[in-house]
């Protein structure tokens, strides 16, 4: 049976070292790379099932490796790391198409746990040829191309995106709780902040929203979370 893959992309050589040494102990394949040059070059010769980037790496730093992979890849899963407090990392690092960040210094249980919740999202997700459109108000996504439209206007949307929107269409109209949302969405059951939550809202405002400021379709519940209403009565 052909090993599950992990490109480990650290400029850090003990980091990298360590992180090779407990992916291969878990069973993994896994490849490394020093820079982002290396690690553009691994991903498009061994195509892995996931890549962990960390994002300050000389040659091309991990947001331009994360922008190129998803300019022709959009579904393999990005882990990225990230150095404690630099909340400039994760946001930029999600807008760029990642799926998830660890914050380093990082607990091994903690970053094991995001991976196999990334990789079981891949594994049980339907294929994208097999997914039908999803359409309300005035915009349509198409999971097969992962492009979406609205109001004649054509927009890049990612794999988490779109199943954040599936499961907001499963639930029209309902309160939903974040970590209930992050458990359903990311796969796991997340013990700390639900910014990484938020920053997907945010960016789907910016897509789906006619005035992202004052959302007509995913509504927020202060205190609680959000509620997706797919035929707005009224400016909220």
């Amino acid at each position: 049976m052909k090993k599950t893959r992990i490109l480990v992309a650290e400029d850090d050589s003990s980091i990298r070292t360590g992180l090779v040494d407990l992916l291969e102990g878990e069973g993994y394949a896994v490849s490394s790379a020093a820079d982002g040059e290396q690690a553009l070059l691994i991903h498009e010769k061994e195509k892995p099932d996931l890549l962990l980037l960390d994002i300050m790496m000389p040659a091309k730093s991990g947001y331009d490796v994360c922008r190129e992979i998803r300019a022709k890849d959009p579904v393999t899963p990005i882990l990225i790391l990230t150095a404690k407090g630099q909340e400039v990392d994760k946001v930029v690092g999600l807008e760029l198409g990642a799926d998830d960040y660890v914050i380093k210094p990082f607990g091994v249980h903690e970053l094991l746990a995001r991976i196999r919740a990334l990789l079981r999202r891949v594994r049980t997700e339907p294929a994208s040829k097999d997914r039908p459109p999803l359409v309300f108000g005035d915009v349509e996504i198409d999971p097969r191309t992962y492009q979406g439209r609205k109001a004649g206007k054509v927009f890049a949307i990612s794999s988490r995106e779109i199943r954040l929107l599936h499961y907001f269409l499963q639930h029209d109209g309902e309160v939903l709780d974040r970590f209930l949302l992050l458990d359903a969405v990311w796969g796991i059951k997340y013990q700390g902040t639900t910014r990484t939550l938020d920053q997907h809202v945010a960016k789907l405002r910016q897509k789906i929203e006619d005035d992202p400021a004052n959302p007509r379709h995913i509504l927020t519940v202060h205190g609680v979370g959000y509620r997706f209403r797919s035929k707005p009565e009224g400016p909220s």
